[in-house]
């Protein structure tokens, strides 16, 4: 079957074997053919991927997302507000700032809610790296799974009709929306394929420049325990036989904050030392759907009663999601 990083698992073995003169079997050699061959691979996808993505961004405004949510209701508000979740590209450091705005603007709180878990945890840099160090049939579990999350998640806590513990200067704001007018939808019609093209250039750098630490760090982790961690010491304390590895796994990705680029690697090295897949990828979206400077940013709108709720629907939401993403992948 054609293996289209082919080209960087080549390069990598020359350099290990040939200029370093290193078996591959080695610790070394084992960590260093994992770090040059993942690098190269990731930026690229993150390149591709990125410019791709933006493009796309160029017919979307934070705007027009608010208003597809608004008077959206019940189940059905919470599926559309999935899957815009899903073809959004915003992280967690803009989709806080719209989940306030989507409240001022009159978004139900349980569909901004399947917003906010979706936007962050299924995104673009998520699914690229997922697909390349996964494939695309795990891709395509964690992007369906996480929407279901978002969806009931959302659905839950619209149900428990919970408004009246979001801090009341949210509803005293003025809803200052500055509708795109005719005018505007003209422009923005108006702007031609290079623009957008220029606007996915953008993007890429700008993706690439800000996530590559994260991603050549968290690829070097990856490679030490790759190369190092004895595989009996992961299948011990995190293997299939531990009835306990998802929750524990995903308890401890709560309170942690790490850049979705920068425990990728380090995901795929566990699944390499015998990690369940499930459990592994629960605990990247708790990190990911949960992250702390996310949490810090939501204290200042949320009481602590919602936000407990809240984390404790996802938490469990991610818990049962890793059981189910075990049992499939076994």
């Amino acid at each position: 079957m054609f293996d289209p990083f082919y080209p960087f698992d080549w390069l990598a073995t020359q350099i290990v074997t040939q200029i370093f003169g290193l078996s591959l079997e080695s610790h070394l050699g084992s960590s260093l053919h994992f770090f040059l061959y993942d690098v190269p691979k990731v930026l690229t996808l993150l390149i591709v991927i990125s410019f791709l993505v933006g493009t796309f961004q160029s017919f979307l405004e934070p705007e027009k997302v608010r208003n597809w949510l608004e008077g959206k209701r019940t189940l059905g508000g919470n599926i559309v507000a999935a899957m815009v979740g899903i073809i959004t590209p915003f992280c967690s450091c803009s989709a806080v700032p719209l989940f306030i705005g989507f409240l001022e603007a009159g978004v139900p709180l349980g569909v901004t809610f399947s917003y906010l878990i979706s936007a962050p945890m299924v995104n673009e840099v998520a699914v690229i790296l997922l697909w390349a160090l996964f494939g695309l049939k795990v891709t395509l579990f964690y992007i369906g799974f996480g929407v279901i999350l978002a969806i009931t998640a959302g659905y839950l806590i619209g149900l428990l009709k919970l408004e009246k513990w979001v801090e009341p200067f949210v509803w005293e704001l003025q809803k200052n929306r500055q509708n795109i007018s005719q005018n505007d939808d003209l422009y923005l019609n108006q702007i031609t394929w290079r623009e957008r093209f220029e606007q996915g250039r953008f993007q890429s750098i700008e993706i690439v420049q800000s996530v590559w630490p994260y991603v050549v760090g968290g690829i070097a982790i990856g490679a030490l325990i790759h190369g190092y961690v004895p595989t009996e010491f992961i299948i011990r304390w995190a293997g299939a036989n531990n009835p306990f590895a998802v929750p524990i796994a995903v308890i401890l990705g709560v309170p942690l904050y790490a850049n979705i680029a920068g425990v990728m690697p380090i995901t795929e090295a566990l699944v390499n030392k015998g990690m369940p897949l499930g459990t592994v990828l629960s605990f990247t979206m708790a990190v990911t759907a949960l992250s702390f400077p996310e949490m810090v940013i939501l204290k200042k709108v949320l009481r602590p009663q919602l936000l407990a709720i809240f984390i404790g629907i996802v938490t469990l939401g991610i818990i049962g999601i890793g059981y189910l993403f075990n049992t499939i992948l076994s």
